[in-house]
C-alpha cells in the first residue's frame, strides 16, 4: 500500500514532507504552515537547525506568492534570513506576498514559537513561473 502524500497547497514536495511540515492555510498573499519539533531537525545544540528554518520559510513565502493563483510556480532568486532566537519546540511559519508581478514576486515571512516569540524573519524574491509541472 502506498502512503498518502501531503498536499502542499496543490503540490507534492518531498523535502517538506521529509521535514514534517504541515500546511495550514493559503489565501491571496498569505500562507501559514507549522513545523512540529523532531530531533532529526535539530543542530548540535538540540534546537531546530537554521537550514531547516530557511527551507520552511522559503516554501511558505513561495506559497504566499502563489496564493492568488495556486497553479503558479516559484523559483527562489534570493533570500535573506535573520535568526532572533533559538528554534525550540513546534514552530509556526507565516508569510506574506508584498508584491506579485508578472515575472517577480517579493515576500516576507516569520517563524514564531508556540509562545509567540519571534524566532526568525526572512525576505525573498521569486521568479514567477507561469505554470508548474507539480512541485516546488
Amino acid at each position: 500500500m502506498t502512503a498518502q502524500k501531503t498536499d502542499y497547497f496543490g503540490f507534492t514536495i518531498p523535502l517538506m514532507e521529509l521535514m514534517g511540515l504541515i500546511p495550514e492555510t493559503i489565501a491571496p498573499g498569505h500562507a501559514r504552515t507549522r513545523l512540529p519539533m523532531r530531533p532529526e531537525l535539530t543542530n548540535s545544540r538540540g534546537v531546530v537547525h537554521g537550514g531547516t528554518m530557511m527551507s520552511v520559510l522559503d516554501f511558505t513565502m513561495s506559497a504566499a506568492a502563489r496564493g492568488h493563483q495556486p497553479d503558479l510556480g516559484m523559483a527562489t532568486i534570493d533570500m535573506t534570513t535573520s535568526f532572533l532566537a533559538p528554534g525550540e519546540g513546534d514552530l509556526i511559519i507565516e508569510a506574506r506576498a508584498l508584491r506579485v508581478g508578472a515575472s517577480i514576486a517579493f515576500c516576507e515571512g516569520e517563524i514564531r514559537n508556540t509562545a509567540g516569540e519571534l524566532v526568525a524573519k526572512a525576505s525573498a524574491s521569486f521568479k514567477v513561473l507561469k505554470s508548474h509541472p507539480g512541485g516546488d
